[in-house]
């Protein structure tokens, strides 16, 4: 007679999954606790985060718990922790007691109320801008890595940069004339296809080969990677109206190289590995094979390079604010707190000292904090800790 198995010694396909999963995590978290820089870094980013929201909570609507928009003369570059007097007597002290927890400015707004805003600024822009960033880089190195191989002929070049020749001149000249030029090359590649299937004879003249698609990518890469960044930004907000959607956005914009490259050279790895092949001799669509089965393999220093760029959007954005080409008023963000303070650095040196410090210990941590998600990401670097 066969013995069956009891119910506990049974296990499923499911069970064995599930299990190697957790299994993956729990490694990757204790080589990540090792590391104790890397795990400040986290925490201080959590906090970060959860201020943001408080701030926003805080500091918006019709009546403010926090408002950062009162001025008050009469309370003006008072030290932290000060006593509120004036604003007291009319009914407008601060809701901590009523002290003024990282003092006032030079119009008597309370600085507390301002970072705390700041902090939400900073957030929005960080993460909207390596979001728009991320996704720019996934998708040019996406088709760089995969596709890379293919020619572009004549028309498919004067189909590409004429449509891009008109945003950027609807952009900064004229909207009309950008208008024109992008449907004029869209025109122009729809009737280059149109006339290789209607007339082969003329399909060697049009499809010269040019380049390949990883030669123009890689070549826009590096043209971008020739400006500083900073300039460009600076250059790019310059001549667009101040506002908090144009900064995200021109950082998005100028912050996808790097993503583009790592994104392209784990792509080209993985297009010879076996499990791309099973699934090309399968039949499974391309689409299905690059999102389903290469991207998530690839997502690995994506994550990384998200983490460091969070950082270097809100350090972009704390130093447009400080040159006066950020976020407008009314409102507040840490390089325009840290701007109004350097009149007053020696008078009121807590104008400076809060939104810097506070400014250094994010930037920092966000560093830590991807640097530790690297060396635990990455295979070859675990056996450094």
């Amino acid at each position: 007679m066969t013995e069956t198995p009891s119910p506990a010694t049974e296990f499923t396909d499911a069970d064995m999954t599930l299990a190697e999963h957790q299994g993956r995590w729990a490694m990757f978290w204790e080589q990540f606790r090792s590391n104790r820089m890397a795990v400040a870094g986290m925490v201080i980013f959590i906090l970060f985060f959860l201020t943001a929201l408080a701030g926003l909570g805080l500091t918006s609507g019709a009546n403010p718990v926090l408002n950062p928009s009162t001025i008050r003369l009469q309370e003006k570059l008072l030290p932290p922790l000060s006593q509120a007097a004036v604003a007291k007597r009319l009914d407008d002290a601060p809701p901590l007691g009523g002290r003024y927890l990282l003092g006032t400015d030079d119009l008597g707004r309370d600085v507390f109320a301002r970072m705390m805003q700041g902090a939400w600024v900073s957030l929005t822009v960080g993460f909207v801008a390596v979001g728009i960033a991320i996704a720019i880089g996934i998708f040019l190195g996406g088709i760089a890595g995969y596709y890379g191989q293919l020619a572009i002929g004549l028309h498919h070049l004067m189909g590409l940069l004429l449509p891009v020749a008109g945003i950027v001149m609807a952009g900064s000249l004229s909207a009309a004339g950008g208008t024109i030029l992008a449907i004029v090359g869209i025109a122009w590649l729809a009737a280059g296809l149109a006339l290789s299937r209607r007339a082969p004879t003329l399909a060697p003249v049009l499809n010269v080969p040019l380049m390949t698609v990883d030669t123009l990518i890689m070549r826009v890469v590096d043209i971008m990677l020739c400006f500083p960044s900073f300039f460009l930004i600076l250059t790019v907000v310059a001549l667009l109206p101040a506002s908090l959607y144009n900064i995200m956005i021109v950082i998005g914009l100028t912050s996808w190289m790097g993503t583009t490259r790592f994104v392209r050279a784990e792509f080209l790895s993985l297009r010879e590995q076996d499990f791309v092949a099973a699934a090309k001799a399968l039949g499974v669509n391309e689409l299905r094979i690059v999102f389903l089965h290469m991207m998530p393999n690839a997502i690995a220093p994506v994550l990384v390079s998200a983490t460091l760029g969070i950082a270097s959007a809100i350090l972009t954005e704390a130093g447009l604010s400080f040159l006066g080409f950020g976020v407008p008023p009314p409102h507040a963000t840490w390089g325009n707190i840290l701007s109004d303070g350097k009149r007053f650095i020696f008078d009121a040196p807590w104008l400076t000292f809060a939104p810097g410090t506070v400014i250094l210990l994010v930037v920092l941590a966000f560093n830590l904090f991807g640097e530790g998600l690297r060396d635990v990401l990455n295979p070859r670097l675990r056996e450094r800790h």
